[in-house]
């Protein structure tokens, strides 16, 4: 594995910027999630690192070394797409066996046979290595899909959202043995999502994207508690925090004109009165969903809660969070 470092990268499409000016490295063994909406850049910047779109400007070095002048088959990455992209004619052992028997690395059968055991292992998908990939199930082949490059041992691995095409189960699974996995091989992994529960169960460390920009990067639970801005708070937590203006309660400091209001960070039985408009019961917890002063607020409650839709209840912020008018954070 490999440290990757992206230094003042800047991609256009015509008028389109693409990526603008991003600086992040990706360390050794770390566990990358970027995260955005529809055109943050995020597979723009998948596809600088390996090669398939060149930068108008700045640097990407893996391994110490600039790799600017090179050919995706040179940069040593291994990238997993959101479609399969399996040989359907093929078998699965043909399918995971089909990189290594490349003109470049023109590796040894024996060799060949003794990484597909082992990934297929790892993958848990021994008893299908004989089977046509069209034989497959939906998780079967998106597990190909990543066996094909985790038999590369490459310096990089890219995913490109792999698994946004599956089913909220099978995503879910997939999810916790992807990160056991990456966490099993030591290996340096850049994955791309518009996924919030992916970036925050996954990773190590996430890359906030906003039309091309890098807004900010750090651990999961660090972004979470300490966004830079209001559209930053908006990325993560679900339910999705709550925007209220900042004078609808008192403390607000200078400059704030929205308070952010985590479901959890909203104390109950103290406060202003809030009228219950509906009551989710998920087992675990149950959603409250309020109505302050004409505000829609979230908040979180007991699993056995007895309140239904037409109480009162008083709410109040706790470790609120403050922004100014242009959507930066105020401290």
């Amino acid at each position: 594995m490999a440290e990757v470092a992206l230094k003042g990268v800047t991609k256009k499409f015509g008028s389109t910027v693409a990526v603008d000016d991003v600086t992040l490295t990706v360390e050794d063994g770390a566990f990358v999630v970027l995260l955005g909406p529809t055109g943050a850049g995020k597979t723009t910047m998948l596809r600088l690192i390996s090669g398939l779109e060149r930068p108008d400007a700045g640097d990407i070095v893996i391994s110490g070394r600039s790799v600017i002048g090179e050919t995706p088959a040179q940069r040593d990455v291994a990238m997993v797409f959101q479609q399969y992209s399996l040989y359907p004619h093929m078998s699965v052992r043909d399918n995971l066996a089909f990189p290594l028997r490349s003109p470049i690395l023109r590796t040894p059968e024996d060799e060949i046979k003794r990484k597909i055991a082992e990934v297929a292992e790892v993958l848990h998908i021994s008893h299908k290595l004989d089977n046509k990939a069209t034989a497959l199930s939906g998780g079967e082949m998106q597990r190909v899909s990543i066996g094909r490059a985790l038999v590369r041992d490459p310096a990089i691995y890219l995913m490109d959202e792999p698994l946004s095409s599956l089913d909220a189960k099978l995503r879910a699974d997939l999810r916790i043995e992807l990160k056991r996995i990456q966490a099993s091989l030591g290996a340096t992994l850049l994955y791309v999502t518009h996924d919030q529960i992916e970036a925050m169960t996954m990773a190590t460390h996430i890359g906030v994207l906003d039309e091309g920009k890098l807004v900010q990067f750090g651990a999961p639970r660090d972004i979470y508690e300490n966004p830079v801005s209001l559209y930053v708070a908006d990325r993560l937590g679900l339910p999705r925090i709550n925007r209220l203006p900042a004078d609808l309660f008192a403390g607000a400091p200078s400059g704030a004109k929205t308070i952010g209001l985590r479901p959890e960070h909203i104390q109950q039985g103290d406060g202003k009165p809030a009228k219950v408009v509906r009551v989710e019961h998920l087992g675990d917890q149950t959603r409250l969903h309020l109505d302050l002063d004409g505000h829609a607020v979230v908040t979180l409650s007991d699993a056995h809660t007895p309140l239904e839709p037409g109480d009162t209840l008083a709410i109040q912020p706790r470790n609120a969070l403050y922004f100014d008018a242009a959507g930066a954070r105020i401290a």
